[in-house]
């Protein structure tokens, strides 16, 4: 046998071998190849939200005023954030707003998504779309609506007297006390179109066996949501959870349209005191660290409520 043919025999009988090599790895592209794909995204997502996060961090570790030169504050930004009153209270309001934001919508809209799938409603998709209408509007645009409706001579004033209930009439967003709460009502009214039709898009997946074995077992309307409508809906509960904690937490615009913050700091929320510390007073790095510090607590409260749901879930 020629030297040609013996180097022939060899390269034959080693190529099952290779072959099965190449193969013993994962199917498709090699794992470097999928990072190249997603390096257009990585940079834009970089580009757009972790360099302005890492400079806002940059901005919280100074004193500026957005003009002149900065000076070293150090975490002195950040103690203020826990030691002003006025910052604790505006992170204080953010939270009785979640109340309004997520906590109401979230039980109006189960309860009103349940009725509409339960009754099989004719003409949903018409009903679906006036609940959510709502959140195709401007948030500037509701805030000036419900800024109308709220004033002294405004329509809930005048549907309170027409009732008999002359002495609730206030000017609501003028008030100490009802203003937070009147702010927070504008919240609820705009998220629960989104919660019922997040919640109707789930229940319409559910299977009708589950109804059905659930009534073979003996139960009623009350039994079938707790034992098949709730659990089967999880997931969109978490999803409805997060947005609308997320709206409540970063809410600016609302404030701002409606009250400016007052009557005095009753309605003041972290955004609107970023905005507040860094155009009205020029404290840019006070700014920033209350900005740092409310992207935390809303990276923590949505990570919390996403594990949460998928612990449920499994």
């Amino acid at each position: 046998m020629s030297t040609q043919q013996v180097a022939r025999a060899r390269r034959t009988s080693t190529s099952p071998a290779r072959a099965r090599t190449r193969s013993a790895g994962p199917p498709g592209e090699p794992r470097r190849i999928a990072y190249l794909y997603l390096l257009p995204a990585f940079l834009v997502y970089a580009a757009f939200l972790l360099y302005p996060l890492g400079r806002a961090v940059q901005i919280s570790l100074y004193d500026w005023d957005g003009n002149t030169l900065a000076t070293w504050a150090g975490l002195d930004n950040y103690a203020e954030v826990v030691t002003d009153p006025a910052l604790r209270a505006a992170f204080g309001h953010a939270l009785v707003l979640v109340f309004f934001y997520a906590v109401l919508p979230l039980v109006v809209g189960l309860g009103l998504a349940s009725i509409l799938n339960r009754a099989r409603v004719r003409g949903l998709p018409f009903f679906r779309t006036v609940i959510f209408l709502p959140q195709v509007v401007a948030m500037v645009v509701i805030g000036v609506a419900w800024r109308r409706l709220y004033a002294p001579d405004g329509s809930v004033n005048d549907l309170l007297r027409a009732v008999g209930l002359d002495s609730l009439a206030r000017g609501w967003l003028g008030d100490y006390t009802a203003a937070l709460p009147a702010v927070g009502f504008i919240g609820t009214w705009f998220e629960i179109g989104l919660v019922t039709v997040l919640l109707l898009a789930g229940m319409g997946r559910i299977p009708g066996e589950l109804y059905e074995a659930a009534r073979l077992d003996g139960a009623g309307p009350v039994r079938e949501f707790f034992a098949v409508t709730l659990p089967s809906v999880r997931g969109e509960i978490a999803v409805a959870l997060t947005l609308t904690v997320i709206a409540a937490l970063r809410t600016f615009d609302l404030v701002y349209i409606t009250t400016r913050g007052g009557p005095g700091q009753s309605t003041s929320v972290p955004s609107f005191e970023v905005y507040n510390r860094a155009f009205q007073q020029g404290r840019v790095g006070s700014a920033a660290a209350v900005a740092v510090v409310l992207t935390l607590i809303i990276f923590v409260i949505s990570f919390g409520i996403t594990r949460v749901a998928e612990r449920e879930g499994a």
